[in-house]
């Protein structure tokens, strides 16, 4: 990258910074940034200045944050994607018939991206919207995308990623992890009970693009008290089967 004169390496620094802030890391330091960006404390503090100058980030003399106007950034690039146009109309009538939230989400390195969601006004434990992340190796649409690629490509990136439990229910060991990951391919989808948070369970099926490619995950989410997650599965299940063989045609 060192070589290519296109490449512009103080935007590059700057993109790294903005990505240091997470749901877990709101508020950060200059030394703080430098450090989970790999910058020196200068770089770091040019980068987060100019994110304040321009309005992304907020500054209290010791702790930048982001701004609101961040999410112009994220949501202008997924409105931009073809994919959650084609999804949301099929969203919005699965989570009619079904009662349910339902999303669709991408694989991004060892997350899930939320592409689109239709949701039900009922009480969850975890609230999402498009651009919202979670670790892909607890979710049921991490884990029938990390079924999609070769194992040791799977392995890989369950290996490297935060295996800190949610819940008291979260899988921590890869290999346990990876033989959900085996149970989604060879069943063709996922059930999670309670892994993310405590009372949600959710199933997951992949979205095929007409070249039997997967694209993205589409699932649906219910509280944990409604019954078996067996039960759940027989009854929502052939639902998604139903979306997937839809979206199948028209997915590029």
């Amino acid at each position: 990258m060192a070589n290519n004169r296109d490449h512009i390496e103080s935007l590059a620094k700057g993109l790294r910074v903005l990505e240091a802030f997470g749901a877990e890391r709101p508020r950060l330091s200059v030394s703080e940034a430098a450090a989970i960006a790999g910058l020196d404390r200068a770089g770091a503090r040019r980068c987060l200045l100019t994110l304040h100058d321009l309005g992304y980030a907020d500054y209290d003399g010791k702790y930048f944050s982001p701004t609101p106007r961040v999410l112009r950034l994220g949501l202008g690039a997924l409105a931009a994607l073809p994919l959650p146009q084609i999804v949301q109309p099929w969203l919005d009538q699965l989570s009619e018939r079904i009662g349910q939230s339902t999303s669709v989400s991408v694989l991004d390195e060892t997350e899930i991206v939320y592409l689109a969601r239709a949701a039900q006004r009922r009480l969850m434990p975890v609230g999402l919207m498009p651009g919202s992340r979670l670790p892909a190796h607890c979710t049921s649409m991490g884990r029938v995308l990390l079924a999609s690629l070769p194992e040791a490509e799977a392995r890989a990136l369950v290996e490297r990623s935060d295996l800190s439990p949610r819940t008291p229910r979260s899988l921590t060991a890869p290999d346990e992890i990876m033989a959900r990951v085996g149970e989604a391919r060879r069943l063709g989808y996922a059930v999670i009970d309670q892994e993310v948070a405590m009372g949600l369970r959710a199933l997951a099926v992949p979205l095929h693009s007409a070249h039997g490619r997967v694209v993205a995950a589409l699932n649906t989410g219910f509280a944990a008290g409604d019954g078996h997650p067996d039960d759940a599965v027989a009854q929502t299940l052939p639902e998604l089967l139903r979306v997937q063989d839809g979206l199948r045609r028209v997915l590029r």
